[in-house]
């Protein structure tokens, strides 16, 4: 299956330097080139796209701009000339975040994260009931059972997946696995930690143990932490 592409750039030489890496992956498909985000919200009102290659400064309504009024956006990988919107961009979930001049090697590695990405969830969607889930570590596909897993914590834009056994590392964000979970048995913590409820040992307002690990508890999350982890399993006097 071809992840169906949209780029955006208001430079003409970006747009067909990205257009010539597109046609030269197999597993992309390149559905619209356009030059403003004003254009590319008109196309997506009409149009189903898989995967956005997004330039952040342009005319008028800049990348991030457009990026955040999208309802539900597709994958997105940033391509720019400026660092400087890096920590701003993985906060939106992107998938990657390609400085100009882009070498192809880069490319195909961003692409490659975005595919993986979007095999895992429409894995997710297709093994709703499934006790187990796939994910890419290094280069290969490992299988990893719900009820080994003990919390997820997230480094930068990568990932840890602890398990009562292994640590995996894997190139996705905290709230992008986060969706692919499932919320009877994964709650969000902290914004760098998810964890297994049935793992936990002991908590407190401010922090919770799962086997010899200390997780903390954000204040935002705290009520709904406490609530959904004990609910009306709490003795009273």
């Amino acid at each position: 299956m071809k992840l169906k592409c949209l780029i955006v750039d208001d430079e003409p030489i970006a747009r067909k330097g990205l257009e010539e890496y597109v046609n030269e992956i197999s597993f992309l498909q390149l559905t619209h080139s356009c030059e403003s985000a004003m254009k590319a919200a008109a196309f997506l009102k009409t149009e189903t796209i898989d995967l956005i290659l997004l330039d952040i400064q342009m005319p008028n309504v800049s990348g991030i701009e457009f990026l955040r009024a999208l309802e539900n956006p597709p994958l997105v990988i940033f391509t720019t000339a400026h660092s400087d919107y890096a920590l701003e961009g993985y906060s939106l979930d992107v998938i990657d975040y390609l400085l100009k001049p882009i070498s192809f090697d880069r490319f195909l590695k961003a692409v490659q994260k975005a595919q993986d990405y979007y095999l895992l969830k429409e894995q997710a969607k297709e093994n709703t009931s499934s006790d187990y889930f796939f994910i890419k570590v290094n280069h290969q596909f490992e299988k990893v059972n719900y009820n080994e897993v003990l919390y997820l914590e997230a480094m930068q834009n990568y990932c840890i997946v602890h398990t009562s056994t292994r640590k995996l590392i894997t190139y996705h964000t905290l709230s992008g696995l986060e969706k692919q979970l499932p919320s009877t048995q994964f709650l969000k913590v902290h914004k760098s930690f998810i964890v297994a409820i049935e793992k936990i040992t002991a908590l407190d307002s401010n922090e919770l143990k799962i086997g010899a690990a200390t997780i903390p508890i954000s204040r935002s999350l705290k009520d709904e932490v406490m609530g959904k982890v004990m609910g009306n399993k709490l003795f009273k006097r």
